[in-house]
């Protein structure tokens, strides 16, 4: 029996969304005549996201509580019981063999009513600290796919399969050398380079420690490739202009990997994809997680890592001072540069899209021969 018909659901933000993505891409790579269907939040960015990738998507009217207070808090009771009933309707019409969720608004009511009609459900969890949709789906579902060790506290054991997070094909494939990183960059192939990534949007403490202390990194014999998100970029047009000749500053860099390729140190935020991939890449790296997320997320995602001295941890409070100190001390420590690049291997998953298509098709296997 083959794979015809999966739905996929979760959104909200880019890493609910992207592992999504990737997962519905390999099973259309796996199965070529499958047809696949997301169920998302209206409204949220999955509605967009997923046309642009090639994929049919419906949403439902959900959202999550409001941690201030909120008239629209009051409608929750309703648009649960709404998007509970239309993911019935959808359910019904669509006749999915298994569906799979990656957390979100939209993944909790269509995977409750998946299960409770009897359909095989599969999730991913992102991150090191599970979220709230998938900790309620997960006494329903056949198994959890994680990316990180540790969530037997959170999860049965005997549903977790420790799969990793998808990251982009790019990551998987650094055969790029420094000197062909350092031609595209134009920078010296011999120096020391940091790379700071803030993200496609940016990220507002990375920008600061680097534009608070462009007199002090002027005077270090190092090279700074600084990723400010395009917001950012746009708003510093004439700070780009002036820089130092050893600091670039771009808003967006389309051959991430001749970035990594070209980075000594890294400096990044902690989203579940962004380590996921630094772990993959392994190269001496700098957490400062964001302290604007859901449950804090970004700080479990990175002490994780910290905890396995395969990173370091600066806090997002006072990290224009700190920041640079840790930069310049990693710099010197060869040693504890060497520590971190072998102790992040363990982390390292760059089969995980495989392996998590492997588990759908299992669970899909097993819930037919009953």
């Amino acid at each position: 029996m083959s794979l015809e018909r999966v739905i996929v659901s979760g959104g909200g933000t880019g890493g609910h969304i992207f592992p999504a993505i990737a997962i519905a891409n390999q099973l259309k790579i796996d199965y070529p005549n499958i047809e696949i269907l997301f169920v998302g939040a209206k409204g949220k960015m999955e509605m967009e996201k997923v046309p642009a990738a090639g994929h049919k998507i419906e949403g439902l009217w959900i959202s999550g509580l409001q941690r201030k207070f909120s008239l629209q808090n009051f409608l929750l009771p309703l648009k649960l019981i709404a998007s509970l009933w239309k993911s019935y309707w959808i359910l019904k019409k669509f006749k999915p063999q298994i569906v799979v969720g990656f957390g979100g608004y939209a993944s909790g009511p269509l995977l409750r009513m998946a299960t409770w009609t009897g359909i095989p459900a599969v999730v991913q969890e992102q991150n090191g600290f599970p979220g709230k949709t998938n900790k309620l789906l997960a006494s329903k579902v056949a198994k959890i796919c994680v990316a990180y060790p540790g969530l037997e506290k959170f999860f049965e054991r005997s549903k977790i399969v420790f799969t990793g997070n998808p990251v982009r094909s790019e990551m998987l494939n650094l055969r790029s050398t420094k000197t062909e990183a350092a031609e595209y960059f134009k920078l010296d192939p011999n120096k020391t380079t940091v790379l700071v990534i803030g993200g496609s949007l940016g990220a507002r403490t990375l920008n600061n420690a680097v534009k608070e202390n462009i007199t002090l990194l002027a005077l270090k014999d190092i090279q700074i490739i600084w990723q400010s998100g395009a917001n950012f970029a746009a708003q510093q047009q004439e700070l780009a202009k002036s820089l130092p000749t050893n600091i670039q500053l771009h808003g967006f860099l389309p051959k991430m990997n001749l970035a990594y390729e070209m980075a000594d140190v890294i400096i990044s935020r902690a989203g579940a994809i962004s380590v996921s991939e630094l772990c993959i890449v392994q190269k001496p790296t700098i957490l400062v997680p964001s302290p604007n997320v859901a449950e804090d997320h970004q700080t479990k995602n990175a002490m994780i890592l910290v905890n396995a001295k395969a990173a370091l941890l600066v806090v997002d409070k006072g990290a224009d001072d700190v920041l640079w100190k840790e930069v310049f001390t990693l710099i010197e420590n060869k040693a504890l540069a060497n520590e971190l690049q072998k102790n992040m291997q363990a982390f390292a998953k760059p089969n995980a899209t495989q392996d998590i298509v492997k588990v759908i098709q299992n669970v899909f296997i097993t819930a037919h021969k009953k």
